[in-house]
Protein backbone atom coordinates (compact mmCIF):
# COMPACT_ATOMS: atom_id res chain seq x y z
CA UNK A 1 0.00 0.00 0.00
CA UNK A 2 1.43 3.35 -1.05
CA UNK A 3 1.96 5.73 1.85
CA UNK A 4 0.66 9.25 1.48
CA UNK A 5 3.41 11.83 1.60
CA UNK A 6 3.07 14.25 4.49
CA UNK A 7 2.77 17.88 3.43
CA UNK A 8 4.71 20.53 5.32
CA UNK A 9 4.16 24.29 5.36
CA UNK A 10 6.88 26.75 6.24
CA UNK A 11 6.40 29.57 8.79
CA UNK A 12 5.33 32.10 6.15
CA UNK A 13 2.78 29.72 4.64
CA UNK A 14 1.40 28.85 8.08
CA UNK A 15 0.97 32.55 8.83
CA UNK A 16 -1.07 32.97 5.62
CA UNK A 17 -3.19 29.91 6.43
CA UNK A 18 -4.05 31.13 9.93
CA UNK A 19 -4.76 34.68 8.73
CA UNK A 20 -7.16 33.43 6.06
CA UNK A 21 -8.82 30.97 8.44
CA UNK A 22 -9.39 33.70 11.05
CA UNK A 23 -10.89 35.90 8.33
CA UNK A 24 -13.50 33.19 7.77
CA UNK A 25 -12.19 31.62 4.52
CA UNK A 26 -13.11 27.97 3.98
CA UNK A 27 -10.49 25.22 4.05
CA UNK A 28 -11.11 24.64 0.31
CA UNK A 29 -10.45 28.30 -0.52
CA UNK A 30 -7.26 28.35 1.56
CA UNK A 31 -6.01 25.13 -0.05
CA UNK A 32 -6.43 26.64 -3.52
CA UNK A 33 -3.78 29.24 -2.69
CA UNK A 34 -1.19 26.46 -2.39
CA UNK A 35 -2.71 24.20 -5.06
CA UNK A 36 -3.32 21.47 -2.48
CA UNK A 37 -6.20 19.49 -1.01
CA UNK A 38 -8.20 20.94 1.86
CA UNK A 39 -7.26 17.96 4.04
CA UNK A 40 -3.68 19.26 4.31
CA UNK A 41 -5.02 22.55 5.68
CA UNK A 42 -7.43 20.77 8.00
CA UNK A 43 -4.60 18.73 9.50
CA UNK A 44 -2.68 21.89 10.35
CA UNK A 45 -5.72 23.71 11.79
CA UNK A 46 -6.99 20.68 13.72
CA UNK A 47 -3.69 20.19 15.52
CA UNK A 48 -4.61 23.03 17.89
CA UNK A 49 -8.40 22.73 17.62
CA UNK A 50 -8.78 25.69 15.25
CA UNK A 51 -7.05 28.06 17.68
CA UNK A 52 -3.98 29.84 16.32
CA UNK A 53 -0.85 28.95 18.30
CA UNK A 54 0.84 31.97 19.91
CA UNK A 55 3.64 33.50 17.83
CA UNK A 56 7.12 32.62 18.99
CA UNK A 57 8.92 35.59 20.48
CA UNK A 58 12.50 36.05 21.62
CA UNK A 59 13.66 38.28 24.46
CA UNK A 60 15.64 41.32 23.31
CA UNK A 61 18.60 40.21 25.43
CA UNK A 62 18.86 36.85 23.65
CA UNK A 63 21.21 36.16 20.78
CA UNK A 64 19.59 36.41 17.34
CA UNK A 65 20.04 33.96 14.48
CA UNK A 66 22.22 36.55 12.70
CA UNK A 67 24.47 36.82 15.76
CA UNK A 68 24.79 33.06 15.89
CA UNK A 69 25.84 33.12 12.23
CA UNK A 70 28.54 35.65 13.13
CA UNK A 71 29.72 33.44 15.97
CA UNK A 72 29.90 30.46 13.61
CA UNK A 73 31.89 32.47 11.05
CA UNK A 74 34.22 33.76 13.76
CA UNK A 75 34.93 30.25 14.99
CA UNK A 76 35.62 29.10 11.42
CA UNK A 77 38.10 31.98 11.08
CA UNK A 78 39.69 30.85 14.39
CA UNK A 79 38.91 34.13 16.15
CA UNK A 80 38.98 34.13 19.93
CA UNK A 81 35.82 34.30 22.02
CA UNK A 82 36.75 37.86 23.10
CA UNK A 83 37.25 39.01 19.49
CA UNK A 84 33.89 37.59 18.44
CA UNK A 85 32.19 39.17 21.48
CA UNK A 86 33.75 42.55 20.66
CA UNK A 87 32.41 42.40 17.07
CA UNK A 88 28.90 41.60 18.37
CA UNK A 89 29.08 44.14 21.21
CA UNK A 90 28.29 41.31 23.60
CA UNK A 91 29.90 40.14 26.83
CA UNK A 92 32.55 37.43 26.29
CA UNK A 93 30.74 35.25 28.85
CA UNK A 94 27.56 35.35 26.68
CA UNK A 95 29.44 34.08 23.63
CA UNK A 96 31.37 31.53 25.70
CA UNK A 97 28.17 30.01 27.16
CA UNK A 98 26.61 29.88 23.70
CA UNK A 99 29.57 28.02 22.23
CA UNK A 100 29.95 25.57 25.13
CA UNK A 101 26.20 24.87 25.16
CA UNK A 102 26.36 23.74 21.53
CA UNK A 103 29.34 21.43 21.47
CA UNK A 104 32.35 23.72 21.79
CA UNK A 105 34.44 25.59 19.21
CA UNK A 106 34.73 22.66 16.82
CA UNK A 107 31.07 21.51 16.79
CA UNK A 108 28.94 24.66 17.24
CA UNK A 109 26.73 25.41 14.20
CA UNK A 110 24.42 28.42 13.84
CA UNK A 111 21.25 26.67 12.60
CA UNK A 112 21.47 23.88 15.15
CA UNK A 113 22.20 26.34 17.96
CA UNK A 114 19.28 28.58 16.98
CA UNK A 115 16.83 25.66 16.92
CA UNK A 116 18.10 24.51 20.30
CA UNK A 117 17.67 28.02 21.71
CA UNK A 118 13.96 27.97 20.81
CA UNK A 119 13.59 24.66 22.66
CA UNK A 120 15.47 25.94 25.72
CA UNK A 121 13.27 29.04 25.79
CA UNK A 122 10.00 27.12 26.02
CA UNK A 123 8.25 27.89 29.28
CA UNK A 124 4.72 26.53 28.82
CA UNK A 125 2.38 28.34 31.18
CA UNK A 126 0.13 25.89 33.00
CA UNK A 127 -3.57 26.30 32.31
CA UNK A 128 -5.62 28.01 35.04
CA UNK A 129 -8.22 25.25 34.97
CA UNK A 130 -5.48 22.67 35.49
CA UNK A 131 -4.14 24.52 38.52
CA UNK A 132 -7.59 25.13 40.05
CA UNK A 133 -9.53 21.86 40.35
CA UNK A 134 -12.55 23.53 42.00
CA UNK A 135 -12.87 25.94 39.08
CA UNK A 136 -12.45 23.10 36.58
CA UNK A 137 -15.28 21.13 38.25
CA UNK A 138 -17.58 24.16 38.17
CA UNK A 139 -16.88 24.71 34.46
CA UNK A 140 -17.37 21.01 33.62
CA UNK A 141 -20.64 20.92 35.57
CA UNK A 142 -22.06 23.89 33.64
CA UNK A 143 -20.85 22.48 30.31
CA UNK A 144 -22.77 19.29 31.13
CA UNK A 145 -25.83 21.52 31.52
CA UNK A 146 -25.14 22.84 27.98
CA UNK A 147 -24.16 26.33 29.14
CA UNK A 148 -21.88 28.16 26.72
CA UNK A 149 -18.35 29.15 27.85
CA UNK A 150 -19.38 32.82 27.78
CA UNK A 151 -22.38 32.13 30.00
CA UNK A 152 -20.19 30.16 32.41
CA UNK A 153 -17.60 32.96 32.58
CA UNK A 154 -20.28 35.57 33.24
CA UNK A 155 -22.02 33.44 35.87
CA UNK A 156 -18.76 32.83 37.72
CA UNK A 157 -18.00 36.54 37.81
CA UNK A 158 -21.48 37.35 39.06
CA UNK A 159 -21.63 34.52 41.63
CA UNK A 160 -18.13 34.50 43.16
CA UNK A 161 -16.14 37.44 44.48
CA UNK A 162 -13.00 35.29 44.64
CA UNK A 163 -11.05 36.05 41.45
CA UNK A 164 -9.46 32.62 41.61
CA UNK A 165 -12.88 31.31 40.56
CA UNK A 166 -13.09 33.65 37.55
CA UNK A 167 -12.04 32.50 34.09
CA UNK A 168 -12.52 33.98 30.61
CA UNK A 169 -14.64 32.19 28.02
CA UNK A 170 -11.62 32.12 25.69
CA UNK A 171 -9.66 30.13 28.29
CA UNK A 172 -12.51 27.60 28.48
CA UNK A 173 -12.59 27.26 24.69
CA UNK A 174 -8.82 26.87 24.48
CA UNK A 175 -8.82 24.26 27.23
CA UNK A 176 -11.50 22.29 25.41
CA UNK A 177 -9.97 22.50 21.94
CA UNK A 178 -6.27 22.33 22.87
CA UNK A 179 -6.30 19.00 24.65
CA UNK A 180 -2.61 19.27 25.54
CA UNK A 181 -3.73 21.56 28.38
CA UNK A 182 -5.24 18.49 30.06
CA UNK A 183 -7.83 20.18 32.30
CA UNK A 184 -11.15 19.42 30.55
CA UNK A 185 -12.07 16.16 28.87
CA UNK A 186 -12.58 16.15 25.12
CA UNK A 187 -16.02 14.57 25.61
CA UNK A 188 -17.27 17.92 26.94
CA UNK A 189 -17.04 19.35 23.40
CA UNK A 190 -20.27 17.54 22.53
CA UNK A 191 -22.08 19.77 25.06
CA UNK A 192 -21.16 22.90 23.10
CA UNK A 193 -23.90 24.25 20.88
CA UNK A 194 -21.91 23.81 17.66
CA UNK A 195 -20.39 20.41 18.63
CA UNK A 196 -17.48 21.23 16.33
CA UNK A 197 -14.10 19.57 16.78
CA UNK A 198 -12.35 22.82 15.81
CA UNK A 199 -12.92 26.44 16.75
CA UNK A 200 -14.53 28.27 13.85
CA UNK A 201 -13.70 31.83 12.90
CA UNK A 202 -16.30 34.34 14.06
CA UNK A 203 -16.08 35.91 10.59
CA UNK A 204 -17.30 32.78 8.81
CA UNK A 205 -20.68 33.53 7.26
CA UNK A 206 -23.81 31.47 6.81
CA UNK A 207 -25.90 31.29 3.65
CA UNK A 208 -29.20 33.14 3.62
CA UNK A 209 -32.52 31.46 3.04
CA UNK A 210 -35.34 32.09 0.58
CA UNK A 211 -38.15 34.58 1.26
CA UNK A 212 -41.84 34.31 0.58
CA UNK A 213 -44.23 37.05 -0.52
CA UNK A 214 -46.67 38.41 2.04
CA UNK A 215 -49.81 40.27 1.00
CA UNK A 216 -50.55 43.47 3.00
CA UNK A 217 -47.44 42.99 5.11
CA UNK A 218 -46.79 45.78 7.61
CA UNK A 219 -43.12 46.67 7.33
CA UNK A 220 -40.82 46.69 10.34
CA UNK A 221 -40.21 50.41 9.76
CA UNK A 222 -43.78 51.04 11.00
CA UNK A 223 -43.15 49.25 14.28
CA UNK A 224 -43.61 51.49 17.39
CA UNK A 225 -40.39 53.23 18.55
CA UNK A 226 -40.74 51.61 21.99
CA UNK A 227 -39.93 48.24 20.41
CA UNK A 228 -36.47 49.32 19.27
CA UNK A 229 -34.88 50.14 22.63
CA UNK A 230 -36.18 46.92 24.29
CA UNK A 231 -37.13 48.91 27.39
CA UNK A 232 -40.80 47.85 27.25
CA UNK A 233 -41.67 44.12 27.53
CA UNK A 234 -44.25 42.40 25.35
CA UNK A 235 -42.66 42.61 21.90
CA UNK A 236 -41.73 39.26 20.33
CA UNK A 237 -39.74 37.91 17.40
CA UNK A 238 -40.63 34.63 15.70
CA UNK A 239 -39.58 32.12 13.06
CA UNK A 240 -39.65 28.42 12.14
CA UNK A 241 -36.73 26.03 12.40
CA UNK A 242 -36.84 23.14 9.95
CA UNK A 243 -36.01 19.45 10.26
CA UNK A 244 -36.05 16.48 7.93
CA UNK A 245 -39.22 15.44 6.11
CA UNK A 246 -40.73 18.94 6.21
CA UNK A 247 -40.95 19.03 10.00
CA UNK A 248 -40.89 22.32 11.89
CA UNK A 249 -40.93 24.03 15.28
CA UNK A 250 -42.15 27.59 15.83
CA UNK A 251 -39.78 29.69 17.95
CA UNK A 252 -40.68 32.89 19.80
CA UNK A 253 -38.37 35.24 21.71
CA UNK A 254 -39.37 38.24 23.83
CA UNK A 255 -37.09 41.18 22.98
CA UNK A 256 -36.82 42.75 26.45
CA UNK A 257 -36.04 39.58 28.45
CA UNK A 258 -34.93 37.15 25.67
CA UNK A 259 -37.52 34.75 27.10
CA UNK A 260 -38.10 31.77 24.76
CA UNK A 261 -41.30 29.91 23.89
CA UNK A 262 -41.51 26.93 21.52
CA UNK A 263 -44.62 25.67 19.76
CA UNK A 264 -45.12 22.33 18.04
CA UNK A 265 -46.52 22.75 14.51
CA UNK A 266 -47.77 19.98 12.22
CA UNK A 267 -46.37 21.65 9.07
CA UNK A 268 -45.21 24.99 7.67
CA UNK A 269 -48.58 25.62 6.09
CA UNK A 270 -50.02 28.94 7.16
CA UNK A 271 -53.13 27.35 8.74
CA UNK A 272 -51.06 25.08 11.01
CA UNK A 273 -48.62 27.83 12.00
CA UNK A 274 -51.28 30.45 12.70
CA UNK A 275 -53.30 27.96 14.79
CA UNK A 276 -50.21 27.12 16.87
CA UNK A 277 -49.30 30.79 17.39
CA UNK A 278 -52.84 31.69 18.45
CA UNK A 279 -52.83 28.83 20.99
CA UNK A 280 -49.42 29.91 22.31
CA UNK A 281 -50.51 33.53 22.68
CA UNK A 282 -53.33 32.52 25.05
CA UNK A 283 -50.72 31.48 27.65
CA UNK A 284 -49.62 35.08 28.25
CA UNK A 285 -51.25 38.24 29.65
CA UNK A 286 -52.17 40.80 26.99
CA UNK A 287 -49.64 43.24 28.45
CA UNK A 288 -46.81 40.80 27.67
CA UNK A 289 -47.73 40.07 24.04
CA UNK A 290 -48.25 43.25 22.04
CA UNK A 291 -46.40 42.77 18.74
CA UNK A 292 -44.75 39.99 16.74
CA UNK A 293 -41.92 40.49 14.23
CA UNK A 294 -41.46 37.75 11.62
CA UNK A 295 -39.45 37.26 8.45
CA UNK A 296 -41.13 37.03 5.04
CA UNK A 297 -41.74 33.29 5.08
CA UNK A 298 -45.00 32.22 3.46
CA UNK A 299 -46.09 30.48 6.68
CA UNK A 300 -47.31 33.91 7.86
CA UNK A 301 -49.27 34.73 4.71
CA UNK A 302 -52.48 34.59 6.79
CA UNK A 303 -51.15 37.01 9.40
CA UNK A 304 -54.42 38.95 9.39
CA UNK A 305 -56.23 35.96 10.96
CA UNK A 306 -53.66 35.88 13.74
CA UNK A 307 -54.05 39.61 14.44
CA UNK A 308 -57.85 39.35 14.36
CA UNK A 309 -57.85 36.48 16.86
CA UNK A 310 -55.26 37.90 19.26
CA UNK A 311 -55.15 41.67 18.71
CA UNK A 312 -51.38 41.28 18.20
CA UNK A 313 -49.93 43.25 15.30
CA UNK A 314 -47.46 41.40 13.05
CA UNK A 315 -44.53 43.28 11.49
CA UNK A 316 -42.32 41.87 8.74
CA UNK A 317 -38.58 42.30 8.25
CA UNK A 318 -37.09 43.74 5.09
CA UNK A 319 -36.02 41.16 2.47
CA UNK A 320 -32.67 39.51 3.23
CA UNK A 321 -32.44 41.22 6.63
CA UNK A 322 -32.47 38.49 9.31
CA UNK A 323 -30.55 40.74 11.71
CA UNK A 324 -33.75 42.75 12.15
CA UNK A 325 -34.92 39.90 14.37
CA UNK A 326 -31.51 39.21 15.84
CA UNK A 327 -32.71 37.82 19.18
CA UNK A 328 -34.69 35.13 17.38
CA UNK A 329 -31.86 34.32 14.99
CA UNK A 330 -29.45 33.87 17.90
CA UNK A 331 -31.95 31.68 19.75
CA UNK A 332 -32.49 29.49 16.69
CA UNK A 333 -28.75 28.82 16.59
CA UNK A 334 -28.84 27.87 20.28
CA UNK A 335 -31.75 25.52 19.61
CA UNK A 336 -29.76 23.57 17.03
CA UNK A 337 -27.88 22.06 19.94
CA UNK A 338 -31.13 20.32 20.91
CA UNK A 339 -32.67 19.95 17.45
CA UNK A 340 -29.82 19.29 14.96
CA UNK A 341 -30.35 19.98 11.28
CA UNK A 342 -31.51 16.99 9.29
CA UNK A 343 -33.39 15.35 12.18
CA UNK A 344 -37.11 14.66 12.44
CA UNK A 345 -38.68 17.37 14.61
CA UNK A 346 -42.07 15.64 14.77
CA UNK A 347 -40.76 13.16 17.34
CA UNK A 348 -40.63 15.92 19.98
CA UNK A 349 -43.76 16.49 22.03
CA UNK A 350 -44.90 19.90 23.22
CA UNK A 351 -43.77 18.84 26.70
CA UNK A 352 -40.26 18.21 25.37
CA UNK A 353 -40.24 21.60 23.61
CA UNK A 354 -41.28 23.30 26.85
CA UNK A 355 -38.44 21.53 28.71
CA UNK A 356 -35.90 22.78 26.17
CA UNK A 357 -37.31 26.32 26.37
CA UNK A 358 -37.02 26.16 30.15
CA UNK A 359 -33.35 25.17 29.92
CA UNK A 360 -32.63 28.14 27.66
CA UNK A 361 -34.59 30.47 29.91
CA UNK A 362 -32.56 29.38 32.95
CA UNK A 363 -29.20 30.09 31.32
CA UNK A 364 -27.53 33.39 32.26
CA UNK A 365 -27.16 35.77 29.33
CA UNK A 366 -24.37 38.28 28.78
CA UNK A 367 -26.78 40.79 27.27
CA UNK A 368 -28.83 40.66 30.50
CA UNK A 369 -25.74 41.22 32.70
CA UNK A 370 -25.82 37.46 33.32
CA UNK A 371 -29.34 37.40 34.67
CA UNK A 372 -31.44 34.62 33.19
CA UNK A 373 -34.33 35.32 30.79
CA UNK A 374 -36.64 33.61 33.30
CA UNK A 375 -35.62 36.04 36.06
CA UNK A 376 -36.11 39.06 33.81
CA UNK A 377 -39.43 37.80 32.41
CA UNK A 378 -40.82 36.90 35.84
CA UNK A 379 -40.16 40.48 36.94
CA UNK A 380 -42.34 41.62 34.04
CA UNK A 381 -45.08 39.14 34.97
CA UNK A 382 -45.02 40.38 38.58
CA UNK A 383 -45.56 43.95 37.40
CA UNK A 384 -48.67 42.96 35.42
CA UNK A 385 -50.33 40.97 38.20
Amino acid sequence: MKQRKRIYYNAQQRAVIWDRYQQGDSLHDIAKIFDRMHSSIQGLIARTGGIKPPDKTRAASQLTSQEREEISRGLSSQLSIREIAKQLNRAPSTVSREVNRNGGCTSSRANKADSAAWEYAKRPKRCKLLLNKVLARLVAMKLHRTWSPQQIAGWLMRTYSDKDLHVSHETIYKTLYVQARGALKKELQKHLRSQRVMRRSKHATLKGKGLGKIVDAVNISERPPEVEDRAVPGHWEGDLIAGSGNTYIATLVERHSRYVMLAKVSSNKTVAVIDALIKQSKKLPNELYKTLTWDRGCEMSNHKRFTLATDIQVYFCDPKSPWQRGSNENTNRLLRQYFPKGTDLNVHSQQKLSQVARQLNERPRKTLDYETPAERFNQCVALTS
